[in-house]
């Protein structure tokens, strides 16, 4: 995220994921749900390397803007 963008609106979906009531799930559930949310947090990490490295490449030809 540049500095000059916005914060994301409060409805995304961590943002709701953060506010949901955690209480009515059991330990199974709650197991699965973190399984599924680190495999959520290595795809978007994933995404977030390969758009720094189309970036970088990007400012090495073009060199980076002020």
């Amino acid at each position: 995220m540049d500095e000059s963008d916005p914060p994301r609106p409060r409805g995304d979906a961590a943002s709701l994921l953060a506010a949901e009531d955690l209480a009515p799930y059991s330990q199974d559930e709650l197991g699965a749900r973190i399984a599924l949310l680190e495999a959520e947090i290595a795809r978007v990490e994933k995404h977030r390397l390969l758009a720094a490295a189309h970036r970088d490449a990007a400012d090495a030809l073009f060199g980076r803007k002020p």
